[in-house]
């Protein structure tokens, strides 16, 4: 039997009450219920500062080096993000282009994104459960070389989506949905895993 895929999960807000850490575990569940190692990363535990070139010059942050270092540990990412004005959040975005800088040992950072599995999902109490964002990040993320699951998953109505008493959604749908999109990224990222 070959090695179960490392899946890092994580959410794209900081609110502790975040529908979208929210289906950051349910997207966890459905992965560790598939047979995945999957690790659940709060960024609220990697503060950084907003991105600044003279700062990556003169201090570059440690956060950023350890953030750098779980994601080349992992076969593929989940990420549940929130859609803030019709995009996706500054404080994703900000991750995203620190983990982009080079390396430690120089190699540039967006070779940590370059055939990396990443599937997608949102949750908003709108009807549209966040899929404009959806839109963008997977742009920013393809530009970085990702290669970005074809499914995506938007669940609208986020306040009343998940049960009370289980890392799922209520609606079997769209837990069907999210299990899907789970299931895409691990088959292509034991399919795209170097032998």
């Amino acid at each position: 039997m070959s090695e179960a895929i490392k899946l890092l999960t994580l959410a794209g807000s900081l609110r502790r009450a975040s529908v979208n850490r929210r289906l950051q575990r349910v997207v966890s569940q459905a992965a560790r219920d598939q047979g995945a190692q999957v690790t659940e990363l709060d960024l609220a535990d990697y503060p950084l500062p907003v991105y600044d070139g003279d700062l990556e010059q003169a201090e570059f942050p440690e956060n950023v080096r350890k953030l750098q270092s779980l994601l080349a540990e992992h076969d593929a990412v989940l990420i549940s993000s929130p859609e803030y004005n019709g995009s996706i959040p500054g404080m994703l975005k900000n991750v995203i282009d620190w983990l982009s800088r080079p390396q430690e040992d120089g190699t540039p950072g967006t070779a940590l994104f370059k055939g990396k599995v990443i599937g997608i999902s949102a949750a908003s109490p709108g009807r549209l459960g966040g899929l404009r964002c959806l839109l963008i990040l997977r742009d920013a993320l393809a530009k970085l070389g990702s290669w970005v699951a074809p499914t995506q998953v938007a669940v609208g109505g986020a306040g009343d989506a998940f049960e009370a008493d289980a890392p799922r959604l209520s609606n079997d749908k769209q837990q069907k949905q999210i299990e899907g999109l789970v299931r895409e990224v691990l088959d292509a990222s034991g399919a795209l895993r170097p032998s």
